[in-house]
């Protein structure tokens, strides 16, 4: 009997095999979101590796995606799996915590906490200023009054909460201490002038994994990064006078590097084995703590400090430094009641190339380059890109040193912008962003000199540092949440 089946035109299925792949793998690639998950994106380097094209030129009125607006507040935007997440201070009694589609700005939830009674706060911080971090499933933040929350990422619904002291800082900066998710864990430093410590959540439990205590710590906000060498990855956090290096899975202190100083706001890059820092701490190295409470806190301006001058919470250590028991601190005995005996370091400017992965002290063995310049900012982290160490701070001057061993690439160039800087430079498709404290944004090329491509006025002041995810530029101004794309590609 003859076959009369047809005949298989091989190349045909051959041809719809490929443009069936073709079209799952494209819709697989349009599915995937660039994520930027916690303070400065991916391990606190302030880099959107994927984004090649964000825009250059926007404004409150141009290049706007979406927008919407919040109460008061400077933590940063976060995304993760196509959300955005934001915090605000609703009013004096509610922090809200919110769920944002990251490309249509829709609301998805919103959910809201009593925020109970305030402490103080210095401007420009703000009671909503802890950066969240998420995994995409779940959303972790801090709240002075509250702890860690953990909420869905899909529903906003609480999974649980994590009870922590008040912090208390001797000059009344406030709380600005963000999370971050390793593994299965979310871990948070938070560095006060009253019990400085570093722990460890189990995300999915909310249960207490470890805690390790800071007591040689005086208040500073440095968010812990991710650091591998040799094999092993350590949590490392940078706090007064030093760097250190801690066992993620049991808090273990590995190593530490004697060579910061007294105050610590900005937050460490890394890049390979190497760890990068910029420090200024109000002052030369001979300015240790009492030089600046003699300063701020002494209300009368006496010479001296008694204890109607400080928040009750640091009465036990002042009884402590009190040793002729008159009353009052003066000379040593401030220092012995606020600052460690063996970590009792003073002011200056600092920029180091520090090698991770050692044991004990490294102070001398993992020093790769360390700089006494007076380029850094106190508060806007390092920037490492492209080769080189970016670093801007007040009055819009910036400076570049190479990555490998720390040599001038520029010197305190200005960047076309004057004021405050407290956001931290971001960096995608070979352009560099710097947001002012004045509400103005400035594009550079990231290369060899200073070449300002854009400055664009949002209006409104920006404290928090901006996000970069899938081409869009994500900016937490005072009042508003900005999304900036380039509308006409």
């Amino acid at each position: 009997m003859k076959d009369t089946m047809p005949a298989i035109d091989h190349t045909r299925s051959y041809s719809s095999q490929f443009a069936l792949c073709s079209a799952m793998l494209l819709l697989t690639g349009l599915a995937r979101a660039e994520d930027w998950p916690q303070f400065r994106g991916p391990n606190a380097s302030g880099v959107a590796s994927e984004s090649t094209s964000p825009p250059v030129e926007f404004s409150y009125e141009h290049n706007v995606k979406w927008s919407k607006e919040l109460g008061p507040g400077v933590a940063c935007p976060v995304i993760a799996d196509g959300r955005t997440f934001i915090t605000e201070l609703s009013d004096e009694e509610t922090f809200t915590v919110y769920g944002l589609d990251a490309a249509s700005g829709e609301e998805l939830w919103s959910t809201s906490f009593p925020a109970g009674e305030l402490p103080a706060i210095t401007s420009p911080n703000e009671h909503a200023s802890s950066t969240p971090a998420t995994d995409g499933e779940r959303v972790f933040v801090h709240f002075s009054t509250i702890g860690l929350i953990a909420l869905d990422a899909e529903t906003g619904s609480l999974l649980w909460k994590y009870p922590l002291p008040m912090p208390f800082y001797l000059m009344g900066w406030g709380a600005a201490n963000s999370p971050i998710v390793y593994e299965d864990m979310v871990i948070f430093n938070l560095d006060d002038d009253l019990a400085p410590y570093i722990l460890a959540i189990d995300k999915e439990s909310g249960e207490l994994r470890w805690r390790t205590e800071r007591p040689q710590m005086l208040g500073g906000y440095a968010v812990p990064v991710l650091c591998t060498a040799n094999g092993r990855t350590d949590v490392v956090v940078a706090g007064s006078g030093q760097m250190i290096g801690y066992d993620p899975h049991s808090g273990e202190q590995l190593w530490h590097c004697d060579s910061l100083l007294r105050t610590i706001m900005t937050t460490p890059v890394v890049q390979d084995d190497r760890i990068y820092m910029s420090v200024q701490s109000y002052g030369d190295t001979a300015r240790v703590l009492k030089f600046a409470l003699l300063q701020w806190v002494d209300t009368d301006q006496d010479g001296k400090l008694d204890k109607s001058e400080l928040d009750p919470a640091f009465h036990e250590k002042f009884d402590k430094g009190d040793a002729d028991g008159d009353g009052y601190l003066v000379d040593e005995e401030i220092d012995d009641a606020f600052q460690a005996p063996t970590n009792r370091v003073g002011g200056g400017n600092i920029i180091q190339c520090i090698r991770g992965g050692g044991s004990g002290d490294v102070t001398e063995t993992h020093m790769v380059w360390n700089l006494d310049h007076k380029a850094p900012s106190n508060i806007s982290s390092p920037l490492a890109y492209d080769g080189r160490l970016f670093l801007v701070k007040k009055g819009g001057i910036s400076a570049a040193f190479n990555l490998e061993d720390g040599s001038e690439v520029w010197d305190r160039k200005r960047i076309n912008n004057l004021g405050n800087y407290y956001a931290s430079p971001v960096a995608a498709g070979d352009k560099i962003y710097v947001a002012g404290e004045n509400g103005y944004i400035v594009v550079l090329e990231a290369g060899p000199s200073v070449e300002v491509l854009s400055k664009n006025d949002v209006v409104d002041s920006v404290v928090a540092t901006p996000a970069i995810a899938d081409n869009r530029l994500y900016v937490r101004t005072y009042h508003s949440l900005y999304c900036f794309e380039d509308l006409d590609q």
